[in-house]
């Protein structure tokens, strides 16, 4: 047999932990799909959308999830998958079952399960409202041109400017749980980010401020594993170590400063 008769008859099976609706009791699907090269979770996804069928032959209802732009910028396709934290669309599955082995696929667990596999991530969008995670330009247009940011700011800004929300780090966190009240790193490299901001420092000690008290900076335990999985590869542990060095200062010379 050729290489392109038995790559027709190749196939991705993949097993997904699947939830009805919020709060409703979990269970587990197996579906069995046609490869493709260069496939990814997401396309396998797609084949069980086309064709829900689980491998017992029993229709079923479409596994649900989230995806937007495709190539690892919107962040909105974050999943777990084989227990590792990811994108799903940049999971490619010759890289990650390379024998055929099955892929395990499961929502994140540190959000609320709307439904299989898409989880409501309205916690770290509130964090960042409560860090003031924005540059506040209105009024100002008619002020000219605004500060300029030096080399050496645009090039700390920079890689930290990439975060897109997607949630792996949150997931990572051992800190990050149902007891604890911490932020996590994507909304502590935020403060950073804009307060290394020229307009952004006219705000920096209400971002301080924020993050000073409980579920703030204080509560990393230095884990690390948010680092390990940040698919953009931002410095969360130096952004975490530098505005814990801010809030210390602010601390003690705050009445100083304002």
């Amino acid at each position: 047999m050729n290489e392109s008769a038995r790559d027709s008859q190749r196939i991705v099976k993949l097993r997904v932990k699947r939830q009805d609706g919020p709060r409703l009791p979990s269970y587990w699907d197996e579906f069995a799909v046609p490869w493709r090269a260069q496939m990814n979770v997401i396309g396998a996804l797609m084949e069980i959308r086309r064709r829900p069928v689980n491998v017992h032959g029993r229709a079923v209802t479409p596994v649900v999830w989230e995806s937007v732009c495709l190539e690892e910028v919107c962040g909105s396709c974050t999943m777990i998958i084989n227990g590792r934290v990811r994108q799903s669309c940049s999971a490619l599955v010759d890289v990650i079952a390379p024998n055929g082995e099955t892929i395990v696929v499961e929502p994140m667990t540190k959000f609320p399960v709307l439904r299989d596999l898409v989880v409501d991530r309205s916690k770290m969008f509130d964090d960042l409202k409560r860090v003031k995670a924005w540059i506040d330009l209105d009024g100002s247009y008619a002020l000219g041109p605004g500060p300029r940011q030096s080399q050496e700011d645009q090039e700390r800004a920079y890689p930290l400017s990439r975060c897109m929300t997607c949630g792996c780090c949150l997931e990572a966190c051992p800190q990050v749980n149902s007891s604890s009240p911490f932020i996590g790193a994507a909304a502590l490299s935020q403060v950073r980010l804009f307060n290394l901001h020229p307009s952004g420092k006219m705000h920096a000690s209400e971002r301080l401020d924020a993050v000073m008290g409980e579920g703030g900076v204080d509560g990393c335990g230095k884990a690390m594993n948010c680092v390990a999985v940040c698919p953009k590869e931002i410095p969360l542990v130096d952004s975490i170590s530098a505005v814990g060095r801010a809030t210390t200062r602010r601390l003690i010379l705050g009445w100083l400063l304002d």
